[in-house]
């Protein structure tokens, strides 16, 4: 905007600054460390009904989810016959080729410079194929390598070095490639629920002196249900178990991992647990 100033004859236009740049859609998450930030995450991410997987986790596709607001994706993967594979248990219920996958996640990364994404895998496979899969979708030069004990860097900091994908995996790790092993950096809140009351704030996996905590905050009695999902997506329930659950275990949430999260106030509770 600019603005003029007469000073006696002379006339001087001054700029204003401009609004500084967002990271993860807000100028105030930029000066704060990857793990002093909440994002939305899908819970099976690829597995959703428009793309027609049987007892599907989401309604929605990975593009519509990341354009949606969501930042970390869970995702299974598997070999299913000769091919890596995103499947939920079986392939047969439902399957992606993983290379279209992280196309998808290339693409989004590609037209969204000032995003920071997670893939928190459940990994049936090796590190070889895993760290050949990523340098096939052009994700090599994308992913962000974090030593152990090391602080993980700002947001900004990651979005200047274009280091703007974290990569958690139980099995396949490499972390020279940038592929983390999950539990050496991070600690979750059990999985297992099948009711409301069951969404307690007690530690699951890993170790709450980690620096990245997990939320799990889905229901499957035995399988995921919108109707499920109703009952705890929305606030004030779920804006309240992760504040509770931050202050239980000492950390925020970093990933606040829903079923169907596009029913209820999932966006809502991490802009909250990030002071937006």
């Amino acid at each position: 905007m600019k603005r003029l100033f007469t000073l006696g004859l002379i006339s001087i236009a001054c700029v204003a600054d401009p609004a500084p740049e967002p990271c993860q859609g807000a100028a105030s998450l930029c000066n704060r460390r990857f793990n002093e930030v909440s994002a939305l995450t899908t819970h099976n991410a690829m597995s959703n009904h428009e793309d027609g997987w049987a007892a599907p986790n989401q309604f929605l596709p990975i593009p519509r989810q990341l354009a949606d607001g969501v930042r970390g994706l869970m995702l299974d993967i598997h070999e299913h016959e000769g091919q890596l594979m995103l499947c939920h248990g079986t392939c047969h219920a439902g399957s992606k080729p993983l290379a279209h996958g992280l196309t998808e996640i290339a693409a989004f990364l590609a037209t969204n410079r000032r995003e920071v994404l997670t893939l928190i895998l459940e990994s049936y496979i090796d590190a070889a194929p895993l760290t050949a899969a990523f340098t096939a979708a052009g994700l090599g030069e994308s992913l962000h390598r974090q030593a152990l004990n090391d602080p993980w860097p700002t947001l900004a900091t990651m979005i200047a070095a274009d280091r703007r994908l974290v990569v958690l995996t139980d099995r396949g790790a490499a972390p020279e490639f940038g592929i983390l092993a999950i539990w050496e950096h991070a600690f979750d809140t059990p999985f297992a629920a099948e009711s409301s009351d069951d969404l307690g704030c007690d530690l699951g996996r890993g170790d709450a002196a980690h620096p990245l905590f997990i939320l799990n905050h889905f229901l499957t009695a035995p399988l995921a249900l919108p109707q499920l999902a109703e009952t705890v997506n929305f606030n004030p329930f779920l804006t309240e178990r992760a504040t509770a659950c931050a202050v239980a275990l000492g950390h925020i949430p970093n990933f606040v991992a829903l079923d169907f999260y596009s029913l209820g106030d999932g966006l809502a509770a991490v802009n909250a647990l990030n002071g937006l």
